[in-house]
């Protein structure tokens, strides 16, 4: 395909989101038809760092054609040509012809736990099942159990599969939605009508996952930026309009509402479509013991009717008697008596972090060198960050043998010399065996300046292994962090079934950290779960599980979960400095 200096300069053109997902799924049916594995992981990294940029692709192939788009992390030369002819025509010739020969409704059936390309490929060729409905119905009916080598409980996983999967689809992950409000946000601000405009509902909170996006303004000429709002070039079309709300659905398949207030209802207006619903309610009820009456519209005298407080939230908690509280603690789960009695935490901050504690390379299931991951960690201000690349149980990942992992620590030691501004710690992450033991000797995990360790099969087991096999990692004394520790993915996967509790404790007695995995479909431990167990004295890792370099940006994701579960800059290990760390964690000198 001949390549011109530019594509086509459209405001409608493919946003980086949908030249992903157009990616993903070319992927995905090819990997349901069989197609290697490495040509599906190809598709599969392109999509994920097309996902990940922060320009627009279509700005990078406008400024230096097929050869920039050949830089971005995880694209050759054909998926370039892709993306050349997706930025060019709004389509994909593949993709199409993918489709002609299997139903996109196919990929939606790839989501659902437990169902893989093989899987689905045989239900679609022998049972003629391509839809997620159609799934549903063979599984109620008995017709899967026909098939060879599947029975009734792949009927059961299959049904409690498709629930979790239409819970999920209800939601939007909080990392999916986030970056289209930033956009949104951004263009709107570019208005010399609107005055503020701020992100509000839960997903101003943080939440892990939200419904729909909600954005509010304040304007005095709200019609001017209506006009703005169902213009910009992320719309798709225009659900709703009205003079001061307005709804519209994005080119990757989001709502997002917008409301216009005036300038002296935006403080009350902001607090109040933040929410939560429960905050709310809570802060009328002291509204109502002040003889004061609080809505969207600012905070009014009973008696007068005259309006006190509305143009900022400070002032509308102020008048509740209440200093501002941040919106990542609005779920009326203490934090209104705790701003009362002056007792509202310090919470942890993205500048606090000092490192990341959890980290692949391409020496296993991940794409980038060290030295690469060196660099990139110096560019986010970094002191230190751990190399934690997967131990030989967990083959699929490629996983280190001990020779590998000696080699792998020279190789970092060797890093270490070449950049002193960074202190590159050499580390693995253990897999938890169905008895509670972990990859390598206790000779060569003694040589590590950190161990991680992992739960990554038996996810079923009962409760009293799945307990054991934590505790027993928890009481290795080689152990440092016990990673992702309820095993959740969002959407995906329930949390495993495991006593927390005596997790914490045990946690607790014998010193030893907890992870926050700050992967965005993990977030795991959860908010309440990091309250809990800060209540114990556990101390925790935000960390990223990055695979690719891209990935170290989770971080934000990790620390605004990490403010939802109260936590301050002294409840993770990596805000400490590398020498207080290393007296932590009992390291010697590195590098």
């Amino acid at each position: 395909m001949p390549e011109p200096d530019k594509a086509p300069r459209d405001e409608k053109r493919l946003t980086n989101e949908e030249i992903a997902y157009t990616l993903h799924e070319i992927g995905e049916l090819l990997d349901i038809q069989g197609e290697s594995v490495f040509r599906v992981q190809a598709y599969d990294r392109a999509a994920t760092a097309i996902r990940n940029l922060a320009r627009d692709v279509a700005d990078i192939y406008d400024e230096g054609g097929l050869k920039a788009l050949q830089t971005i992390p995880g694209v050759g030369k054909s998926t370039a040509l892709k993306i050349v002819e997706m930025l060019q025509t709004g389509k994909s010739s593949r993709l199409e012809e993918l489709r002609k020969s299997l139903p996109p409704s196919l990929v939606a059936m790839s989501e659902i736990p437990g169902i893989g390309p093989k899987k689905i490929k045989r239900l679609y060729d022998e049972l003629g099942v391509a839809t997620l409905e159609q799934l549903e119905g063979a599984a109620k009916a008995g017709r899967v159990r026909e098939l060879r080598g599947m029975s009734a409980k792949t009927e059961e996983n299959i049904l409690k599969g498709i629930e979790a999967f239409r819970q999920h689809h209800e939601r939007i992950l909080l990392y999916d939605a986030y970056p289209v409000a930033e956009r949104v946000v951004t263009e709107l601000s570019s208005s010399a009508a609107v005055e503020r405009v701020d992100p509000a509902g839960s997903l101003r909170r943080f939440k892990e996952t939200i419904g729909d996006i909600d954005i509010l303004a304040s304007s005095r000429k709200a019609e001017e930026v209506m006009e703005k709002f169902a213009t910009l070039p992320e719309v798709r079309e225009v659900v709703a309009r009205g003079p001061t709300k307005s709804s519209v659905r994005t080119r990757a398949g989001l709502q997002v509402d917008l409301r216009v207030v005036t300038p002296d209802q935006y403080g009350a207006a902001l607090q109040y479509f933040t929410g939560s619903k429960a905050h709310n309610i809570h802060l009328r009820e002291l509204a109502k013991k002040r003889n004061l009456k609080i809505n969207e519209y600012g905070v009014f005298d009973v008696e007068t009717d005259k309006r006190v407080a509305g143009a900022t939230e400070e002032e509308v908690y102020a008048q509740l008697g209440l200093p501002w509280i941040p919106p990542t603690l609005r779920e009326d789960k203490g934090e209104i008596e705790a701003a009362a009695e002056g007792r509202l935490p310090k919470l942890i901050q993205l500048e606090d972090v000092r490192g990341d504690l959890h980290v692949h390379t391409n020496w296993s299931d991940g794409s980038p060198k060290i030295d690469e991951v060196a660099e990139a960690a110096i560019e986010l201000g970094y002191e230190y960050v751990a190399i934690t690349d997967h131990g030989y149980k967990l083959g699929i990942t490629g996983g280190l043998e001990p020779s590998e992992l000696e080699r792998q620590i020279k190789e970092t030691e060797e890093v270490n010399r070449r950049y002193p501004r960074i202190t590159i710690l050499a580390g693995s992450e253990v897999s938890i065996d169905n008895e509670g033991k972990v990859d390598f000797d206790d000779d060569l995990l003694a040589r590590l300046d950190i161990v991680n360790a992992s739960i990554h099969a038996g996810f079923n087991q009962d409760r009293k292994q799945l307990t054991e096999r934590t505790l027993a990692a928890i009481e290795n004394p080689h152990v440092d962090i016990v990673c992702h520790p309820t095993g959740r993915l969002l959407g995906r996967r329930d949390a495993y079934d495991i006593d927390l509790d005596e997790v914490f404790k045990t946690a607790a007695k014998h010193k030893k950290v907890l992870e926050l995995n700050a992967w965005p479909n993990r977030l795991d431990l959860k908010d309440d779960y990091l309250r809990e167990a800060k209540s114990h004295g556990v101390r925790f890792a935000i960390s990223t599980d990055s695979h690719r370099l891209e990935e170290l940006h989770f971080m934000f994701y990790g620390i605004v979960t990490a403010q939802r579960g109260w936590l301050g800059p002294d409840d993770a290990i990596n805000t400490l400095p590398l020498d207080e760390l290393k007296r932590l964690l009992g390291i010697g000198d590195v590098g």
